[in-house]
């Protein structure tokens, strides 16, 4: 057994004898002693250590590696005493130095087992100069070559995993995520037992008014619950320290601070965990433009990644300096995870400002149409929900159905503003409740109004006349008859013109009753006779079913087509490019009389062909329309399985829709009865 004391070797326990006889035996010894004079006399051998670690060996040791002289006897029997150098023999960081030439034939073994020379026994001055020179030459050629070995090794590992991180990091988009992913990879290449990270908020313009949010922090060793904090940045603090200056810190042990350092450790995790933060590592995460975005803060780097640090023994035993290589590798994966990172903020952006353009926009449909306010939230809801219970399916001719993160948010942005073309439909088709416009029914009934104050004007004119000629009483009275036959005509006409304005289906002998009132007239101020009913009223009045005519259905079939010239403006970019065709076909039926463009079922996009489910269940069961009751659910599905005979909608899809129970979580406007 042997221990490294500087540059000797030690032995302990019991030295091996010659042949039998005692460590003093006559020949060998006084061979080994002659040498042992000669190197430490001669000055071309003043470089080396010489040792002599057993009576049957002398080492001569410079910088680390050894030559090791023995005589060839020890070769052939004692063998043991080269133990302790065996393992440095197969390092290359010792060599054999033989004097005389071993009797037997395995001289290919001894190569093997770190032979470097064979010289005589009786070696000179010169002879004994070359062995030890061509001995430390070979190490370092071995020093050299194992050395550019393990860089290509531990080097080429090192690239593919940066390689394999920098994979990773670049295809992950959601901040927070990226966030997780750049500090497990940043613990992982430098073997750190924790670290957290942070992100610069506030002005870009003065540093000193940032702070530094705390986003996430990983520890292998304790397990705890945290929450985002903010701090300034500035020097206070070991991360403020690092994005006010842009420059990497490296920290042997944070419990032992240079005095008057402007930094300070809060130990307060460490006391309520029970954990040790020793050694420490932070660096800045910078934008394209150099400016500090982000801190990683790396804590205890380990001897062996794997242990954990449970008790103060495993920190004195395991955690050590981060070093220059842990700093290579941390500088290199925070450049790049900086502009990642940045990428990640300013997608983030974007995305928060396509998501506020897309609920502006929905505000702005539902402030011209209050009625349906919620709608067009609902379908979206309900369109992700089916979408979801689609993917979810293991039979049937979708069973093959699968969504990427982005078709359910292009599904959502479509479904949204399924609506948006309503923006270009007046205001007043929009809204129209009943079959006349208010202002047309208000202009009627100033119409009878007026009608009957004539009627009355002149009654009671000729009754006044019919007084002062005392004519009789009979003749009176049946003025007032005629006054109050006249008032009940034209207060019935009114009253069935409002029966007939509501939205509601018409028998024939309701419209027969309003084509009547278009003989009845009036006369103006100016003397002119005009019909009490004009054609135009007339006509909206004597629709059969609902509150619009023919020409105001296809004002309010437009907006689809509205909706797709609005939305096929807006560049959407590769992820979304469907939403404007999604959007305008949600009134397309699988038989092809749907509109816009009367597509086909094969025609029809997927996502269109469930918003088509999702808003006909919602118009039906919503309960903000003053033209009509909310029906219950039981009678909407009822509804839907009628479109589906019709060939209007997929079957499968309404029976997904069913199953899974869509509108579950989406806060629909009637109850189940």
């Amino acid at each position: 057994m042997s221990q490294i004391i500087g540059e000797a070797h030690v032995f302990t326990g019991v030295v091996p004898t010659v042949g039998g006889g005692s460590a003093s035996s006559p020949g060998v010894p006084d061979r080994l002693g002659r040498l042992l004079a000669l190197l430490r006399e001669e000055e071309r051998f003043g470089g080396f250590q010489v040792v002599r670690p057993h009576p049957l060996l002398l080492t001569v040791s410079r910088g680390g590696r050894f030559a090791v002289l023995a005589p060839a006897m020890v070769w052939e029997r004692e063998r043991e005493v080269l133990k302790p150098f065996a393992v440095r023999f197969a390092e290359g960081t010792a060599s054999l130095v033989l004097l005389g030439r071993p009797r037997g034939g395995d001289i290919a073994s001894a190569l093997n087992r770190g032979l470097g020379a064979i010289i005589s026994a009786d070696a000179g001055s010169d002879e004994l100069q070359v062995a030890i020179h061509n001995a430390f030459e070979l190490m370092e050629v071995k020093a050299r070559v194992d050395g550019r070995s393990r860089w290509a090794r531990a080097g080429g590992g090192e690239l593919g995993e940066l390689l394999e991180i920098a994979r990773a990091i670049s295809t992950e988009r959601e901040v927070n995520r990226l966030l997780g992913m750049i500090l497990e990879k940043s613990r992982f290449i430098t073997g750190a037992d924790a670290g957290s990270i942070y992100v610069v908020e506030g002005d870009d313009h003065d540093v000193l008014r940032r702070r530094l949010r705390f986003k996430l922090s990983q520890n292998a060793s304790v397990t705890f619950d945290s929450r985002e904090f903010t701090f300034p940045v500035g020097p206070g603090t070991m991360a403020g320290s690092v994005a006010l200056h842009r420059r990497l810190l490296n920290i042997v042990d944070v419990y032992a601070l240079p005095e008057g350092s402007a930094l300070g450790f809060d130990r307060s995790f460490d006391e309520r965990f029970g954990y040790r933060t020793k050694s420490m590592l932070c660096a800045p995460l910078c934008s394209r433009d150099g400016e500090p975005i982000g801190v990683i803060q790396l804590i205890n780097k380990k001897r062996d990644p794997d242990r954990r640090l449970l008790a103060p023994e495993d920190v004195e035993e395991q955690v050590i300096p981060f070093d220059a290589h842990s700093e290579d590798l941390l500088t290199m994966l925070a450049s790049q995870a900086g502009i990642l990172l940045e990428n990640a903020q300013l997608y983030a952006e974007i995305q928060g400002m396509l998501e506020g353009f897309v609920r502006a926009s929905v505000e702005a449909i539902e402030q011209r149409d209050p009625t349906t306010s919620g709608h067009s939230r609902r379908v979206a809801e309900l369109t992700v929900s089916l979408a979801r219970a689609v993917e979810r399916t293991d039979s049937g001719p979708y069973r093959e159905v699968t969504w990427t993160r982005d078709d359910l948010k292009e599904l959502e942005y479509a479904s949204l503003l399924h609506d948006f073309g309503k923006i270009g439909v007046r205001e007043e088709v929009l809204l129209k409740a009943k079959k006349l416009f208010p202002h047309e029914l208000d202009s009627i009934r100033a119409r009878f109004d007026f009608a009957v104050r004539s009627i009355e004007l002149d009654v009671v004119s000729r009754k006044l006349a019919a007084l002062e000629r005392g004519a009789p009483a009979a003749e009176v009275r049946a003025l007032d008859e005629e006054l109050a036959m006249h008032k009940a005509k034209l207060l019935g006409g009114f009253a069935a013109i409002c029966a007939a304005n509501e939205p509601t289906i018409l028998s024939g002998g309701n419209f027969q009753r309003i084509e009547a009132i278009m003989e009845d007239t009036f006369t103006d101020m100016e003397g002119r006779v005009l019909p009490l009913l004009k054609p135009e009223e007339l006509f909206s009045l004597k629709v059969a079913r609902g509150s619009l005519t023919p020409a105001e259905i296809e004002e309010i079939r437009s907006h689809v087509v509205h909706t797709f010239e609005f939305l096929r403006q807006i560049p959407w970019g590769r992820q979304f490019r469907r939403v404007a065709h999604i959007a305008s076909s949600h009134h397309e039926r699988l038989d092809g009389t749907g509109y816009p463009q009367g597509l086909r079922a094969e025609e029809i996009p997927l996502q269109s062909k469930l918003m088509s489910i999702s808003d006909i269940f919602d118009a039906l069961t919503a309960s903000d329309r003053p033209y009509k009751r909310a029906i219950p659910i039981e009678k909407a599905l009822d509804i839907l399985g009628l479109e589906v005979k019709d060939h209007h909608l997929d079957a499968d899809l309404v029976k997904i829709f069913i199953e899974a129970k869509a509108w579950s979580g989406v806060i629909v406007g009637t109850r189940v009865d």
